[in-house]
């Protein structure tokens, strides 16, 4: 580690097997805590390579517990977090409106820790359970149209990285890694990442899969389409730049979008919406990510994938695949 530490603090990159090897070595307990934090803390100070991302993204893959879903066709959608911007959980009640939509949802998160309130810190506090139990994962999916996997429970191999990730309280290149190592391996994945440089890194690194995918980035600094703006997506045959009007929609202010400060207000404002008692610009921002991964899947236009996402949010159907996750979660 010493050697690779001195490495990267003289801006040298390594190649996608030493990056590889670094977090098998992490997961076998072979560094200390000082070595792991500052071997997150070079990647605050410099950009990181695709080969590095790669090496990370290919050994969290193979050290996962994979989930075995042959025959379903899902979908993750969730962003990196690491935008600063604290939204609401824009993804997550994106994922429930897109199952409502008749869309298969395998939602991979975790807790938050550069943003107020992750993904998993809402479903948790609405009584969702996590579990890596596949026979209550396929019935999820068969009964509610979405699974959610806890990031914690498919990656063993990342504990000795949780507390150093909690007491440093910021981005790193793990936020980079979530959406990229899915356990399920969906064969659909839509992708929010907080700047236009991983924005181009997510955009090769998808072209090596055989996936459906969209990558996306509001150019106002948004993991995720914002209609605050323009949003630059790379998906498998176009780069392209959403506008609200696209989908016959007003742009709006960043602070209609905004999501409180602690998990009680995300979880609140969360229920508000998917009871279909958000306003406007809420409900638009939800549909025009519900959609995008409506028609990823369905390989649709993104305004008939916004349409079906109304349909789902207005008539309650994303509030029953909620009601009946919470209900085969007790």
């Amino acid at each position: 580690m010493k050697e690779i530490l001195n490495r990267l603090i003289n801006q040298e990159s390594i190649s996608s097997e030493e990056a590889k090897n670094v977090l098998v070595n992490i997961s076998k307990g072979e560094y200390n805590e000082s070595q792991i934090a500052s071997f997150l803390t070079v990647y605050m100070m410099r950009s990181i390579t695709i080969e590095e991302l790669r090496g990370f993204r290919d050994a969290l893959l193979e050290l996962c517990i994979p989930v075995e879903l042959d025959g379903y066709n899902t979908i993750d959608l969730c962003g990196t977090g690491g935008d600063g911007k604290d939204t609401f959980n824009i993804s997550t009640l994106s994922a429930f409106v897109a199952a409502g939509a008749g869309i298969q949802v395998t939602k991979h998160g975790n807790y938050g820790v550069s943003s107020a309130c992750g993904s998993s810190n809402v479903m948790e506090y609405l009584g969702i359970k996590f579990t890596n139990n596949i026979e209550f994962l396929k019935r999820s999916l068969d009964e509610t149209g979405i699974c959610v996997l806890h990031a914690p429970l498919f990656h063993p191999a990342m504990k000795n990285v949780a507390p150093i990730r909690r007491a440093l309280g910021v981005k790193t290149f793990f936020n980079m890694l979530g959406p990229m190592v899915n356990p399920a391996f969906p064969k659909n994945q839509m992708v929010g990442v907080f700047n236009l440089e991983l924005l181009r890194l997510y955009g090769y690194l998808y072209q090596e899969t055989d996936k459906n995918y969209a990558v996306v980035h509001a150019l106002d600094g948004y993991d995720e389409i914002s209609l605050t703006g323009k949003t630059k997506v790379i998906s498998n045959n176009a780069e392209t730049l959403i506008d609200p009007s696209d989908l016959g929609v007003p742009q709006i202010e960043q602070s209609a979008i905004f999501g409180g400060h602690t998990v009680k207000q995300a979880a609140d404002l969360f229920m508000e919406i998917i009871n279909g008692k958000g306003t406007e610009a809420q409900n638009n921002v939800v549909c025009a990510n519900a959609g995008l991964a409506i028609s990823t899947t369905k390989q649709i236009a993104h305004k008939d994938g916004f349409e079906m996402a109304k349909a789902s949010l207005l008539s309650g159907n994303a509030k029953k695949s909620l009601d009946k996750l919470i209900e085969l979660s007790r």
